[in-house]
């Protein structure tokens, strides 16, 4: 992705201004930062999640979790036992990302 510098005017990759904007963008939207901060605690189950996030839908927590998946942060375990069902697990590089999210939930507090 690229933007036009304001400054010197040249088309520059939004990663060269500010690499922590990718981040930023895939821990935002509609519940992922809630989704990841339950996934900090325990795993998850899609149902689960239903419950326990307030105002969520099939479609838009479905979406959320798709993106934490390709994104590498959650992993995505189907467990073949009756009943089939899916649980979701913070992987190595979501976990990496707990000290990080910790620090933002500091910062919010404060502001």
């Amino acid at each position: 992705m690229s933007q036009k510098n304001t400054i010197t005017g040249k088309t520059v990759d939004i990663v060269e201004i500010c690499p922590a904007q990718e981040l930023l963008k895939l821990l935002s939207g509609k519940w992922k930062p809630e989704i990841f901060q339950l996934a900090i605690t325990s795993d998850l189950r899609f149902n689960k999640l239903l419950r326990q996030i307030e105002g969520t839908n099939k479609q838009s927590l479905a979406i959320a979790l798709k993106e934490l998946v390709a994104a590498g942060l959650l992993d995505k375990v189907v467990v073949r036992q009756k009943p089939l069902h899916i649980t979701y697990t913070l992987t190595e590089k979501g976990k990496s990302l707990i000290p990080v999210f910790r620090q933002l939930e500091q910062i919010a507090v404060t502001l």
